[in-house]
């Protein structure tokens, strides 16, 4: 089932309205779909590589939106959804993120945009936890953008070579940069803890 729908996105890449599948594919993997837009978002890169930076900027904002969607689930209709989410695949990391969210907030989202765990998992939690909206949607710009920038800047610079070792490799790569970045936080937090 899930490769049939891969190869389906990716043929969509080819599309002449790829760019719009592309907004809709960042927007409902943001709130409900598991497909991450980096599927669609490298093919169209190496396609046409001089509108990488508008793909990627399309990946941002329709991910935000689609956060923003995912943030309101969470707020306004989690009991609908809790059933269904807690006999998911996506029990466990929700209750983590749950966790993270009241006690890191702003940096855990910042974090969760370059993460393989899909993006829905961090938005429906802030809103379960009630997280600062304007602090919301500020990591998720950075984190979603930081994340579509350098994937779309890599294979732009990179080429058809780069595209194949990153799709081999993105899961580790998305989990070292949390790994780094959370290290970082916490050298941070530490040394501004008063002694």
């Amino acid at each position: 089932m899930f490769r049939r729908l891969y190869d389906r996105i990716i043929s969509l890449a080819c599309h002449r309205r790829a760019s719009a599948y592309l907004s809709v594919l960042s927007f409902t993997e943001s709130s409900f779909f598991p497909i991450p837009p980096d599927f669609m978002l490298i093919p169209m890169c190496l396609a046409k590589p001089a509108r990488a930076w508008r793909y990627a900027t399309l990946c941002t904002l329709f991910s935000i939106f689609g956060g923003m969607a995912g943030y309101l689930i969470g707020k306004l209709a989690f009991d609908w959804i809790e059933p269904w989410l807690m006999g998911s695949s996506y029990a466990d990391a929700f209750v983590f993120a749950v966790a993270a969210f009241d006690k890191w907030g702003f940096w855990y989202i910042l974090l969760a945009g370059f993460t393989p765990i899909p993006y829905k998992v961090f938005t429906i939690s802030a809103g379960v936890v009630g997280m600062p909206f304007l602090a919301f949607v500020a990591g998720s710009a950075v984190g979603r953008g930081g994340r579509f920038f350098l994937v779309a800047g890599l294979i732009r610079f990179g080429g058809e070579k780069l595209a194949s070792r990153l799709r081999k490799y993105i899961d580790l790569i998305g989990w070292a940069v949390l790994v780094v970045a959370t290290i970082i936080f916490l050298i941070l937090r530490l040394n501004a803890s008063p002694a």
